[in-house]
């Protein structure tokens, strides 16, 4: 999160302000008249707001009191799984509760929607047992004991919570028997947290993100411009993050300082795992607040070094430390390497990590167009996804300011904003089609944390965003491209059951993607578990190569398109209907 009083340039020196609002409208205006344009029949990604008909009645509250507490405007993400395996994607809702000197009859929670089909949903929270009263940030989905069922994850404000599905459509709360969030931590604030399995032992680890230590008694009133704001993460103390290693019992033990991931202290926010070397080990990428990011190398052991400087991902093509929101990876010029993208604060350019392939990156956000359309808003949830199914991945970014006076004090931004779409070109930059993509992307909001999944199982990605005190969006994704697709939903054996790190390579005539799968990402939020890979003109799988966490490979060939495959380690597929 970054404001008026988060770095020197704006806070420290306000004689500045009105050069940088300057230097923003020209920098959009350049983009403005040398960016390509798209015409609305040539744009191939339509999506349609339908989060009115959905029967979702979800609203996000920040339990703000007037008093600006630094954790108000960073909460929350949201998760979308398939949490009673009926083969529709359910929706998990978080969200803020009342902070100090605020009070409500009935404390407001978490809420997880069933999918009925047909982007009908039905609010399940109570009978689930998914309600529980708190101050939620970020969340991450995973079987982490091995029974068939996926679990969850909270990453709080306060103590953080797993809880254990049943397999009967409930969940219980396990966090003590667990043992995965100490009780000194109520003035912790949580960041992005993820499953992964850090020495390949077949059962999932656990990495918990730390965003800053906030104390009500001691948090500062700030004004910038004599407008009340929210004070920057760099007022606070950092908290190092977490790292839990899986007994295989139902039970975790604290691996944080013996890791090495619990040596430094920084101001977490979104983050990703991902093998960005290639070497069978899942390392951890971890998007920092104002301060230099950090990429956690993975040993295969267990333990993991701080690499971010010499790869190149510390910092921005300029050298600074970005006010860094969400991250996620993917191979968006399908060279086999996944990439980084990194969202930021207005004023400032997302960063997008090319993979050189030797251990190294360069941020290619001006050179790729994939910064266009969002400089001069605050950047949140993002990840890459092919809406069209041409076989490259665009990007979708939820976009919306953390003050909500911002217009007080900076007229060259708003609250409320559309979110942004860049389109893939497939030679390495995108587009900005966000006006070209149907009514449901010209809506006005203050998007938080989002997933992108496809919820009616039609072969097309679709888009749920949280917003900021208010409700969710839902787009359904309505594009006519006539390009092919396949998905699958990966099932270990000796490794994890959800086939966590596993990466996949999938070859379609000239057209070769690879992915991995994930167990929390972006912004707070869960998504994606179940691999999607547009295929545009293909329609048959020459040839589809996954490796697991642990070494066994599999290899299917000669795959018919347009199908939702269940993959288990082994080699047996089973066709979803």
């Amino acid at each position: 999160m970054a404001g008026p009083n988060h770095r020197t340039s704006t806070c420290e020196r306000p004689q500045v302000a009105a050069l940088l609002a300057c230097a923003a409208l020209l920098a959009c205006t350049v983009w403005l008249c040398t960016g390509p344009f798209v015409r609305a029949d040539e744009c191939p990604i339509q999506m349609r707001d339908v989060t009115e008909s959905t029967g979702i009645e979800f609203q996000h509250t920040d339990g703000g009191t007037g008093k600006r507490y630094v954790v108000e405007p960073v909460s929350s993400g949201v998760a979308t799984f398939d949490y009673d395996n009926d083969g529709l994607i359910d929706i998990y809702f978080l969200t803020g509760g009342p902070l100090e000197g605020k009070t409500v009859a009935n404390p407001p929670t978490n809420a997880l929607y069933r999918n009925l089909g047909n982007f009908q949903f039905a609010d399940v929270t109570r009978q689930a047992g998914a309600a529980k009263p708190g101050y939620a940030m970020g969340i991450a989905v995973a079987d982490y004991d091995n029974d068939g069922y996926p679990d969850f994850y909270l990453s709080n404000f306060g103590i953080n919570a797993m809880f254990h599905n049943q397999g009967d459509g409930t969940f219980i709360e396990t966090t003590s028997v667990a043992g995965v969030s100490p009780d000194d931590r109520t003035e912790v604030v949580g960041a992005g947290t993820a499953f992964l399995d850090i020495e390949g032992d077949g059962d999932l680890d656990l990495f918990v993100g730390n965003y800053l230590t906030l104390s009500y008694e001691t948090h500062p009133h700030r004004t910038f411009m004599g407008v009340h704001v929210y004070p920057g993460p760099l007022e606070f103390p950092p908290v190092p993050d977490n790292l839990y290693r899986n007994n295989g019992d139902g039970t975790f033990t604290d691996v944080s300082q013996e890791s090495g991931i619990g040596t430094l202290a920084a101001t977490a926010m979104g983050m990703t795992c991902m093998d960005f070397n290639n070497d069978g080990h899942t390392d951890i990428f971890v998007g920092n607040d104002v301060m230099p990011n950090y990429l956690w190398q993975n040993d295969g052991t267990g333990k993991f070094e701080e690499v971010a400087l010499f790869a190149g991902v510390a910092y921005d093509v300029s050298g600074a430390a970005h006010s860094n929101m969400g991250v996620d990876s993917g191979d968006f010029d399908n060279d086999g390497e996944f990439d980084v993208l990194v969202t930021s604060f207005h004023r400032e350019l997302v960063a997008l990590f090319r993979n050189l392939g030797d251990g190294e990156f360069e941020d290619v956000a001006r050179a790729s167009g994939a910064g266009e359309g969002s400089f001069n808003q605050v950047k949140w949830g993002c990840g890459f996804a092919d809406f069209d199914n041409d076989g490259f991945r665009d990007i979708f970014i939820a976009c919306g300011n953390l003050y909500d006076n911002i217009e007080e004090f900076d007229r060259t931004t708003s609250y409320r904003s559309r979110n942004t779409l860049l389109r893939n070109l497939g030679n390495g930059r995108f587009e900005d089609v966000t006006s070209q993509c149907g009514e449901g992307l010209q809506r006005l909001n203050v998007g938080r944390g989002i997933a992108l999944e496809d919820m009616d199982n039609d072969g097309r990605i679709d888009v749920v965003v949280l917003n900021s005190r208010s409700a969710p969006t839902i787009l359904r994704n309505e594009s006519a491209t006539g390009h092919h697709w396949i998905q699958l939903q990966l099932r270990g054996r000796d490794t994890n059951r959800d086939g966590v790190g596993a990466r996949v390579q999938v070859t379609a005539g000239d057209l070769v993607q690879v992915d991995e799968v994930h167990a929390g990402r972006s912004y707070q939020s869960h998504y994606g578990t179940r691999l999607h890979f547009g295929l545009a003109q293909h329609d048959r799988v020459d040839r589809i190569e996954i490796r697991w966490i642990g070494g066994q490979t599999d290899v299917l060939e000669n795959i018919q398109a347009d199908q939702r495959l269940i993959v288990f380690e082994g080699g047996h597929v089973v066709v979803q209907h």
